[in-house]
């Protein structure tokens, strides 16, 4: 009988695939869209609607379980500050999952996980502050 089968295990350790999908959200947190297998993805989407959930309350208990499933104090700091209030008229469904083709080396399904009503110029933001500042520091 299959009773309390609830999640893929993904061929990993619980504490494995605990760690990877605090990076994953907090990954979609930072970038609002990330590229990834199409059943990492699937499992990603529950994590994510409930931390949303967690933002829109706002009070300081869900502060600190967001903190706690995501580890990342700056990407729990822009969940409440920004996600939360951008979602507070939206009941649900804050999550969209678009299939994106085959991966060519091992041609695993792919899919492009994002936030609805997603910020265009937050993806690759931290990249490209990253690039102007290394330029500044060559430059002086």
């Amino acid at each position: 009988m299959r009773h309390g089968l609830a999640h893929r295990k993904l061929n990993r350790t619980s504490e494995h695939r605990k760690a990877m999908f605090a990076n994953m959200a907090a990954s979609l947190i930072e970038h609002e869209q990330i590229v990834t297998t199409l059943p990492k993805a699937k499992e990603l989407r529950p994590i994510m609607e409930k931390l949303v959930t967690l933002a829109k309350k706002g009070d300081l208990s869900s502060r600190r379980r967001a903190i706690s499933k995501i580890r990342n104090k700056d990407m729990a700091k822009k969940l409440f500050d920004v996600l939360g209030p951008r979602y507070e008229e939206r009941n649900g469904g804050y999550v969209r999952i678009m299939k994106a083709g085959f991966r060519h080396g091992d041609n695993a399904p792919m899919a492009v996980i994002e936030l609805v009503e997603r910020d265009e110029e937050a993806r690759g933001k931290s990249d490209r502050e990253r690039v102007a500042a290394e330029l500044e520091v060559a430059e002086e």
